[in-house]
């Protein structure tokens, strides 16, 4: 059960809360059920309250014990008995009901309208008599005096079916191309269908003739076509409601042509369906997005209803804040607003458990599943799982359990949810440490460049109409989530940047020491000053000229950018045939590599150690990439280092010849 807030309206919805899928076999949900206290607590007001794919219409009956809707698949419907709050009939139909009415007092007699043009009468015991249309039918209305059964559609005739005499009556001739909905006031018995055209025709069963047309469509304001009439409902004798394709409501009072009030659901759908509440003059009207209730005499919205899936019809309990939705779901959405009226007499409980159930918030529907698409899937990994019991197809997707889809979601991204843990990790580990040195600076550390502009606008005094973000904290994560930094690199700051005017390099460095004491964290050299600090530039040529030269700017980094775009898949061309070049060479070296490994085995062993010592003593270098390096380690010498050396050994054999030896000289 869930309880929403709307304009100091309490709205509580009976039918949200957690369910289990029905895939789920009977003895796990049991054990669902015995384990999970909010399975426990979930209350279902009417037992299977469903349909098995989407139901379509809904009526209460008028002596509203009974509640009976109309769904598929396969066509049928179904009778709740409100006093027992269970099922009591269901019954199937060979093709699928457009709408239907309610002959008595109970469930005992009832007429359909099908889509393949049957009208199927129905009794307490079941089916009583079928019979077909002309044409298409869309809507129908029981007028009791004359037991006329009026039946609208695509045609421009509206039929009569009398069902005292069991025969058709001469239908009315209309001037319109046809009819979506027709409804018969409950004191003077005035029929009113609304037609494709945007007009209101009126028609009187006594005299069988049009007693006026009333335009609807040109009361519109602001819309190019001429919405169709889709609902018309009445409140008394005088007033009337009527729905259009536009989404507009317009209360008329049926002595003037001029609408009472023109109520604009804003969303351009199509009104379905539109219901009075005399006891609190309140308007209900429903489109399939929602249903909004406002107040009649003044129009104001005093709280709307919000659909799960697409509204397809509703109904109420008349004095009461009941309300029951069929809609294109498998559940039948029942909700309680106790500011309409108290609870009916049958489910009077509701009252008493208002109090708790305020405090109370319930999960979403398949809290332990998550839906996931083809695509979601295929991206997680999973679509290898498709057909075994752990996907359940649904729709355009697949319902797979939380947790295996939680396990496939970190595996599918580890580094992105590893670098997340670690953020989160470090910023409460700063959150939690104060710091030893508390060092005042009123440089942020995030965009700077941008700070100091509104430091600088604030100190010199001048007026300007925009606000300093600086000072507001709406926009307090610019100057320190890192994410929001400026990114210089896009296209669009490369464009812009030469409408930006800039601060001067030496006014840059008076600012900064002026707001940058004692911070260490500050680093001058962050970024260019050129690049990033936008002011007013001061020059003294004419804002013309100074205008001229920034587009001129504009243009020639337009042209910079474009030129990039063009070199980009040029260059990506050019290094994809390097590479495949760089490949080929490496096969060819790597080719004659074999070829020579193969010469060098079929030689014999002397041949190849001989061969060895009339080479040179080589070292070869190798691991640069593809290439190796050879050099000998024999000294190479030149033949003018040969000759210095000849002639060295020739001067000192002549120097030789000249010194005299010490053999001839003797002690005294």
């Amino acid at each position: 059960m869930f309880v929403s807030d709307v304009n100091d309206v309490k709205i509580f919805n009976l039918s949200a809360g957690k369910s289990l899928p029905d895939w789920l076999t009977d003895r796990k949900k049991k054990s669902s059920v015995n384990k999970n206290v909010d399975l426990r607590r979930r209350i279902e007001l009417i037992q299977d309250f469903d349909m098995p794919g989407v139901s379509t219409s809904i009526r209460m009956s008028p002596d509203n014990q009974y509640i009976l809707v109309t769904g598929t698949y396969k066509p049928r419907i179904k009778c709740y008995d409100v006093n027992h709050l269970s099922i009591k009939f269901e019954r199937c139909f060979d093709s699928e009901v457009e709408t239907f009415e309610v002959l008595s007092d109970d469930y005992s007699k009832l007429v359909f309208l099908q889509s393949d043009r049957y009208v199927e009468f129905h009794a307490a015991h079941g089916r009583h008599y079928r019979l077909r249309v002309p044409k298409v039918g869309r809507s129908m209305s029981y007028h009791t005096p004359s037991c006329d059964l009026f039946v609208v559609g695509s045609s421009p005739e509206i039929y009569r079916l009398n069902l005292e005499r069991g025969q058709f009556l001469q239908p009315y001739q209309t001037e319109s191309s046809g009819f979506n909905t027709c409804d018969i006031n409950p004191e003077h018995h005035l029929l009113c269908v609304g037609s494709q055209e945007g007009w209101i025709e009126a028609w009187d069963p006594r005299d069988k003739r049009k007693c006026a047309t009333l335009d609807v469509a040109m009361k519109i304001k602001n819309y190019r076509d001429f919405p169709a009439i889709t609902s018309v409902k009445f409140k008394n004798g005088l007033h009337m409601a009527v729905g259009t394709a536009s989404g507009h409501v317009l209360l008329y009072d049926i002595r003037s042509s001029e609408p009472l009030l023109v109520k604009d659901h804003l969303n351009r759908i199509p009104v379905k369906k539109i219901d009075f509440n005399p006891s609190h003059n309140v308007i209900y009207s429903m489109d399939s997005a929602m249903l909004k209730i406002w107040d009649e005499n003044t129009g104001k919205q005093m709280a709307y209803i919000e659909s799960q899936s697409n509204f397809n019809d509703f109904c109420t309990i008349p004095n009461t804040g009941m309300f029951f939705f069929a809609q294109e779901d498998v559940k039948m959405q029942t909700f309680y607003i106790p500011s309409l009226g108290p609870a009916p007499r049958w489910c009077a409980f509701l009252d008493n458990l208002t109090e708790e159930i305020e405090s109370e918030v319930v999960q979403e529907i398949y809290d332990d599943y998550k839906f996931v698409t083809k695509q979601e899937l295929t991206n997680l990994g999973l679509d290898h799982l498709e057909g075994t019991n752990l996907l359940k197809a649904y729709m355009h997707g697949y319902f797979v359990d939380i947790r295996l889809y939680n396990k496939a979601k970190s595996a599918s991204e580890p580094k992105t949810f590893e670098k997340y843990r670690k953020e989160k990790i470090q910023k409460k580990i700063e959150e939690s440490r104060p710091q030893r040195l508390q060092v005042k600076s009123d440089l942020p550390k995030v965009n700077r460049e941008v700070a100091l502009k509104f430091m600088e606008t604030e100190d010199s005094g001048k007026k300007t109409k925009a606000p300093n973000l600086l000072k507001d904290d709406r926009f307090k994560a610019m100057f320190e989530n890192p994410e929001f930094e400026v990114d210089k690199s896009t296209e669009e700051y490369r464009l812009l940047k030469p409408l930006l005017t800039q601060l001067d390099k030496s006014k840059v460095k008076k600012l900064e020491k002026k707001y940058a004491q004692n911070d260490e964290n500050g680093d001058k050299d962050e970024a260019s000053t050129d690049d990033d600090l936008f002011s007013e530039k001061e020059d003294e040529s004419s804002d013309d000229e100074d205008n001229n030269s920034k587009w001129k700017e504009v243009k020639k980094e337009h042209k910079k950018i474009r030129k990039e775009k063009k070199r980009k898949p040029q260059d990506e061309e050019m290094e994809d045939d390097t590479n495949q070049k760089s490949i080929e060479m490496h096969d060819m070296d790597n080719f004659k590599v074999n070829q020579l490994a193969q010469k060098i085995v079929k030689t014999s062993l002397g041949a190849r150690v001989a061969k060895e010592k009339e080479k040179p003593k080589v070292q070869m270098i190798s691991g640069l990439g593809n290439r190796e390096m050879s050099f000998s380690t024999d000294k190479q010498i030149s033949k003018s280092a040969i000759k210095r050396q000849e002639d060295l050994k020739k001067h000192r054999e002549e120097r030789k010849k000249v010194i005299r030896p010490t053999t001839n000289l003797k002690r005294k």
